[in-house]
């Protein structure tokens, strides 16, 4: 039996980035909001686990450059950036497993492999400059960019093996998939939204420059604490009943909640799997079910110190040998503990994830060791994260658009379907895939309803607490 609840103004469905900024922004303009989360816990793709008594993230954690947005939110409250260490130099695993050494972001390839990358990504970055980040499929040649993949750009574009398999790798560390999987239309609109192939890939001024002090995590349990009793935690949404006049959400335990408005903040293909009474326009519907999400594993070696900086490196390494396809140094500034970071992508996350946790960290510590030597094998603490299999996330980073999903369906993906609403970072036209972009999503996802509410409120159907009316369609039934 449904137990039915007072009513709100809007209800937020998922406390990821986005779901909690949205609800934050309502609460600040006077809405009356409620924040559902399926989980125990806040964050969404920013989790976190505690090692040593700080947290570490487990999630979506870098900021760089140019995401505005999330800088403008850590300050708003109190939280700093802290640079990724780049002190020395960087390893490149090769596929025969041997190790280069190398400074900067481009490592040593071999000069007519160089010039091929760099010629590639020219290229790259030129195509997607030509993208309307708006709208993709309106850009020049859309249909041409959606119907291939960018496996088939590389193939034919790059001239060398060496290029085609560092920029295999790219793909892998930008989308967690593999370029067979990916619209080259996808591609270009990605580059295009963080400013760049370069932006995406880069540490030093690029996307990976600075992590937010207490975790991006942490960050999250900071706005969910400002919300208090607005959030909700374990509370999955099984239905949402919407109409001309408001919406009923209705929870697993058959509770339910009246509002006007609703903002489906969770990943495509959760938002997928909700039940809509009427159902979603067919165009929503399709691209939901068209976008699955890359494929990740990422985990968490910490060492009572960072010993790879007296060798003189950086903990940053690329492998295109795998299945850790890129490390990153994430100790602390004091530098009273190493934490070093390895991010499993694509197919290597897939095939990893069939074998037993054990087995996982047995091939995991052995790659570190390989890498950074026999220390690197016995950590003091090891955390690792399986985002596909992660009940309410279902994989990462963000959702892989394949060919022709933007051209034939993508006008739908940010349009309201009468009184409902959409957030996530797949909902940013910039730093798609970053959690700069799930925060301008839930920003833009609360300017949207206030001026709806305006609207609405002209025409003497306001939301004022207590005040919304039952969809038509639930009334008559």
């Amino acid at each position: 039996m449904s137990h039915h609840h007072p009513d709100f103004d809007v209800v937020v469905v998922g406390a990821g980035m986005a779901g909690l900024v949205c609800a934050h922004r309502l609460r600040e303009r006077g809405v009356e909001v409620l924040l559902l989360e399926a989980r125990p816990q806040v964050g969404g793709r920013t989790a976190g686990a505690e090692v040593d008594g700080e947290i570490v993230d487990l999630g979506g954690q870098f900021v760089g450059p140019g995401q505005d947005r999330v800088h403008a939110l850590a300050a708003e409250f109190g939280v700093a950036t802290i640079p990724t260490y780049t002190a020395g130099e960087n390893l490149l695993q090769t596929e025969s497993g041997r190790l280069r050494r190398f400074r900067g972001m481009v490592p040593k390839l071999g000069p007519l492999t160089l010039l091929d990358v760099a010629r590639t990504q020219y290229r790259l970055d030129r195509l997607a400059r030509t993208i309307d980040t708006e709208a993709p499929w309106r850009s020049p040649n859309a249909t041409a960019l959606d119907g291939q993949t960018l496996r088939s750009w590389i193939d034919r574009t790059a001239r060398t093996r060496g290029g085609r398999l560092f920029l295999t790798l790219a793909c892998q560390a930008i989308w967690a998939c593999e370029p067979s999987e990916l619209s080259l239309l996808h591609a270009l609109f990605h580059v295009k939204s963080g400013g760049g192939l370069s932006a995406l890939t880069d540490v030093e001024g690029g996307a990976q420059q600075d992590r937010l002090a207490g975790g991006a995590y942490g960050l999250a349990i900071k706005i969910a604490d400002r919300l208090g009793t607005a959030v909700r935690l374990d509370a999955l949404v099984r239905r949402i009943e919407h109409g001309d006049s408001g919406v009923v959400v209705t929870v697993d335990d058959g509770t339910t909640w009246r509002a006007g408005h609703v903002v489906v903040a969770v990943p495509p293909p959760l938002a997928a799997r909700l039940v809509y009474h009427p159902p979603l326009p067919s165009a929503r519907d399709n691209l939901l079910q068209r976008l699955p999400m890359g494929g990740v594993i990422k985990c968490v070696a910490t060492y009572p110190e960072p010993f790879w900086r007296s060798a003189g490196l950086t903990g940053a390494a690329l492998s295109l040998r795998g299945p850790i396809a890129l490390t990153v140094d994430s100790s602390p500034p004091s530098g009273r503990r190493g934490v070093l970071l390895g991010f499993v992508n694509g197919a290597s996350a897939q095939d990893l994830a069939t074998r037993s946790s054990a087995d996982r960290r047995a091939i995991l510590l052995g790659q570190l060791a390989h890498l950074f030597g026999p220390r690197a094998a016995t950590p003091v603490d090891f955390v690792e994260r399986n985002w596909n299999e992660e009940p309410f996330a279902r994989g990462g980073y963000s959702a892989v658009f394949p060919p022709g999903a933007w051209t034939r369906l993508g006008s739908a993906l940010r349009a309201p379907v009468g009184r409902i609403h959409w957030a996530g970072t797949e909902i940013s036209a910039r730093w798609y895939g970053y959690i700069d972009g799930a925060v301008r999503s839930g920003e833009a996802a609360a300017d949207a309803i206030v001026r709806a509410v305006q609207c609405q409120g002209t025409a003497g159907t306001d939301l004022q607490a207590g005040g919304t009316q039952v969809p038509n369609q639930v009334e008559n039934q």
